[in-house]
């Protein structure tokens, strides 16, 4: 799963944890927008995932989840809601182990025909692992054979759509690869 590194370099936060800001974006047709990832040196690699990265400096969690949907797609006319899942990640990505702490905001956008993803200011790394992006319905990503993080992301998606957010943050399950 893609992730860049802060200005300084470094990945990991206070505990070893990056604090990462992660993006649940909703158009009117309740499609999510995922991004197809992959290891930098090798494509074949890959797996889909949801807009976000790691905070930097002093910016708050929701400021992080603007700036990075902005930054990796190029969308800005949304709105941000509410935290609705929590999870702890460990993973291997280009030679390092990350370990990251991941919030996953709803977000909403009004035009799905305005909001074509176009990446405005990714990191080197990114340019080397991201390799687009695609709007997902909620059939197709039960359907997908394809890799998506979080691993249960259909389910979580196909609940969303049925109950609405839920009132407080679910923790999602630990994982590591």
């Amino acid at each position: 799963m893609p992730a860049e590194t802060t200005d300084t370099g470094v990945g990991a936060h206070e505990g070893g944890l990056r604090r990462v800001a992660r993006v649940v974006l909703l158009d009117p047709e309740d499609r999510i927008l995922l991004l197809h990832g992959h290891e930098p040196d090798d494509p074949a690699d890959d797996w889909w995932f949801t807009p976000g990265g790691g905070v930097e400096g002093d910016e708050t969690r929701e400021e992080a989840a603007l700036r990075e949907l902005a930054e990796e797609t190029g969308i800005t006319d949304v709105e941000l809601g509410p935290v609705l899942w929590r999870r702890r990640c460990s993973f291997p990505f280009a030679g390092r182990r990350w370990d990251q702490d991941e919030w996953y905001y709803l977000a909403r956008t009004a035009d799905a025909s305005g909001t074509e993803p176009r990446a405005t200011a990714l990191t080197e790394l990114e340019r080397r692992s991201v390799s687009g992006a695609r709007w997902w319905t909620c059939r197709e990503l039960t359907r997908a054979h394809e890799t998506v993080y979080p691993t249960r992301l259909a389910g979580l998606l196909s609940r969303l759509l049925d109950d609405g957010p839920p009132a407080r943050p679910v923790t999602l399950d630990t994982e590591i690869v």
